[in-house]
């Protein structure tokens, strides 16, 4: 490290040496909150619906693929968006997609993860009719005549992803070339750390795997989920206990995952004030026309307590996912408890805060909680659109409050909650948005509660050195510094000597990992 002089003592005649030329060399970007299995496995093996995808581009989609498929493969894919997706919950859409289908289960996840589409082959397969009674933790989008019509809500999507793995081939090799893939493609964007959000073992089992083979181009940290998720599998205490074996060089088992609440545009998360009515809802849907209604928590107090003491007491950190103040406010209500009884090591995070209550912006920083800002939600888009036909309108004014924490001392760290939020990641376009507040894209304009806006360090500061501290990876990455790994991107332009606007076009010409090319984007072809 050091000027032109003091790199020249060091250079010898096996180093390599790469010119920036008008570009930019960084520490390698860090996100903090990806699901690295599930969005290699969407990339490698599963149809890719872009968010701009209306019910006729999808049906297209779905009939493409199915015609490429045997008669009982299933057709897997995303992302349907929220407002396209619960246009779905009628038998007409039903129909539709039955015939798209040509006969092969279909299961499209929409735009929270936590929701499926599905026709009438895989109700069939998962022994779903008119008599089945809604499962706990979820439910069934029904027609006035009580028949379910294809959107499964919450937990019956778990049941829809085991039923549609199970129909796969080839578990393990399958899975090691997902990671890979997730790998690569976060490589590609400049990303060389990530925090996979939610991970079950065998997905821990497959990124240690790679990193013993020295095929692991990236830090992993680990979200040990409290609940089950999406898979199946040890989860709980019972998960806990293997993160010491489930441990290498780059993959680190360090947290625990609690899911507290939904997402606002399924009017699953819970807050202080109501929802605004919704006469339209399909039968099923949470709420429903039941008004006032705030939402449901998915932890009791006494739940969630248990849950932090079963994470501190083996030495590991907490992951939250809260997206509406009632949570929110629930999560620091339990790490105040937690901080009087384990001091201030235990590291915690509020994932996806879109909605803190003003009163509670200051506890972030009292109480030295890490505001995991994920997804790249904050600028006008369709998601957005949603979310305010669902909530208060005072909320929308405050929505991703990032300038109001970080003024109070919170560590803003940023993720893309890949594969939910984006079909890639797209980190430049995130720290863009972060200062701007708004869609480079003119279809929607406007802008996000401007005021929330964060200045360019401070944006770049929250995709680097701050998600490198929340992950408990400041020793080791997220800054140029001499001891560290060597983890570092080369880019196609200053980012401090550009129109902001323009960000999100940065193209990375190379990624270096652990001292490893691991990315040439600027070789030809």
């Amino acid at each position: 490290m050091g000027d032109e002089t003091d790199v020249a003592e060091v250079t010898g005649p096996r180093t390599q040496v790469v010119h920036a030329g008008e570009g930019m060399v960084m520490p390698g970007l860090i996100d903090v909150h990806s699901h690295v299995g599930f969005g290699g496995q969407a990339a490698a093996w599963e149809l890719d619906l872009s968010p701009m995808f209306g019910v006729e581009e999808i049906l297209g989609a779905v009939r493409d693929r199915a015609r490429s498929l045997g008669p009982d493969e299933w057709v897997v894919g995303g992302i349907v968006i929220s407002p396209v997706f619960y246009a779905m919950g009628n038998p007409e859409m039903l129909a539709a997609l039955d015939g798209a289908s040509l006969g092969r289960p279909v299961m499209l996840r929409d735009d929270s993860l936590h929701n499926r589409w599905v026709n009438s082959r895989a109700l069939e397969i998962l022994g779903i009719d008119a008599a089945s009674p809604d499962p706990a933790g979820g439910s069934y989008v029904r027609d006035a005549a009580g028949r379910p019509v294809g959107l499964l809500l919450g937990q019956p999507s778990t049941d829809a992803e085991l039923a549609a793995r199970r129909s796969f081939g080839g578990g393990h090799e399958r899975d090691l070339h997902s990671a890979r893939t997730a790998v690569s493609i976060f490589n590609s964007v400049g990303v060389t750390a990530t925090q996979d959000a939610a991970t079950m073992g065998a997905w821990l089992d497959v990124f240690t795997e790679l990193d013993r083979a020295g095929e692991l181009n990236a830090w992993i940290v680990g979200s040990m989920p409290a609940r089950e998720f999406i898979e199946s599998g040890p989860v709980g205490t019972d998960l806990f206990d293997t993160s010491p074996v489930r441990r290498s060089a780059h993959v680190r088992p360090d947290f625990v995952k609690g899911v507290l609440d939904g997402v606002p545009m399924t009017r699953t998360s819970k807050f202080l004030d109501p929802y605004k009515s919704d006469p339209f809802a399909p039968v099923g849907a949470p709420g429903g026309h039941v008004c006032p209604f705030h939402g449901e928590g998915l932890f009791t107090d006494e739940e969630l307590l248990q849950l932090l003491e079963d994470a501190l007491s083996r030495g590991l950190h907490a992951k939250l996912h809260a997206t509406a103040d009632a949570t929110v406010r629930q999560v620091l209500d339990a790490v105040a408890v937690m901080r009087e009884r384990h001091g201030e090591d235990p590291v915690f995070h509020i994932a996806h805060p879109e909605f803190v209550h003003p009163d509670d912006v200051s506890r972030f920083a009292e109480l030295g909680i890490v505001a995991d800002a994920s997804p790249v939600l904050w600028f006008p888009n369709p998601m957005n659109d949603m979310i305010s036909q669902q909530v208060q309108d005072h909320y929308m004014d405050r929505i991703w409050p990032l300038r109001d924490l970080h003024d109070v001392g919170t560590l803003v760290a940023a993720g893309s909650d890949w594969p939910v939020a984006m079909p890639v990641p797209n980190p430049w376009l995130s720290i863009q948005t972060m200062v701007t507040r708004r869609s480079p894209d003119p279809v929607f304009p406007g802008s996000l509660a401007a005021d929330q806006a964060l200045d360019l360090d401070t944006a770049i500061r929250a995709h680097t050195v701050n998600a490198a501290q929340a992950m408990g990876l400041a020793q080791e990455t997220g800054q140029l510094s001499v001891g560290k790994s060597a983890d570092f991107i080369v880019l196609d332009r200053d980012l401090f000597d550009m129109p902001v606007e323009d960000i999100h076009t940065t193209r990375v010409q190379q990624t270096w990992f652990n001292g490893r090319l691991v990315h040439d984007g600027s070789s030809p072809g």
